[in-house]
């Protein structure tokens, strides 16, 4: 199945912001994109799929790897045991950090937010990491435990409100015989909600949220 890039490209931004930073470059991956149906357990590896698509959009000559593959890394650096291959277990912000460390050489900070009433207190060191990295980031919670990934920022000295651009991996489409054929279109997926702009207070208040920052600027991809 051929992967939609910049989903969000056409979206509307929120109101009344007058700084709106986003992260260009990526590749959609999400459920069975390729065949490999991981609905339940799969949002992870599709949210990190969707960074490294980013970064070789810009100067990484690895591949994006497939879930096996991600998961035969994490038994390799001693993450998991090696039963973990194979597997529909899920994983979160620092099991990505890990592999994209592994594969790319790449350092991932992990942005620890102990519930979600702090997230806004966090919004300039998030601001500073698309200005300076501008990578895609991933977002992960305990009892909002779906994973997803973060595409860009808008905030609103009007208002003092501040968005973050959603990028939802739990999207699912039949795959087809022909790579070539995608049956849905951005704006389908723009209507349905898979890419949304959401008030940084829309989040689950109660959960404590990790959040995994590529830190691309130390090899001047960005």
């Amino acid at each position: 199945m051929k992967l939609l890039q910049d989903i969000h490209g056409g979206l509307d931004p929120p109101p009344n912001c007058d700084e709106i930073i986003v992260s260009s470059g990526y590749e959609y991956y999400h459920y069975n994109c390729d065949g490999v149906d991981d609905r339940g357990w799969g949002c992870g590896y599709r949210t990190l799929q969707t960074m490294c698509s980013w970064m070789i959009s810009k100067a990484v000559s690895q591949p994006v790897p497939s879930l096996h593959q991600i998961q035969e890394t994490l038994v390799a650096i001693g993450d998991k045991e090696k039963g973990f291959v194979g597997s529909k277990e899920w994983i979160g912000s620092v099991e990505v950090g890990l592999v994209i460390d592994k594969l790319y050489d790449i350092p991932c900070k992990i942005l620890h937010v102990s519930n979600g009433y702090q997230l806004n207190s966090h919004i300039q060191e998030i601001r500073n990491h698309f200005l300076s990295n501008q990578s895609v980031l991933m977002m992960g919670g305990e009892s909002d435990t779906s994973s997803k990934g973060i595409v860009g920022l808008a905030t609103s000295s009007l208002t003092s409100d501040s968005y973050l651009l959603v990028l939802d991996p739990h999207y699912y489409e039949l795959s087809t015989l022909d790579d070539n054929e995608q049956t849905t279109t951005k704006s389908t997926l723009q209507r349905d909600g898979w890419i949304q702009w959401r008030n940084i207070n829309s989040f689950h208040l109660n959960t404590f949220y990790n959040i995994c920052l590529p830190q691309t600027n130390v090899l001047n991809m960005a």
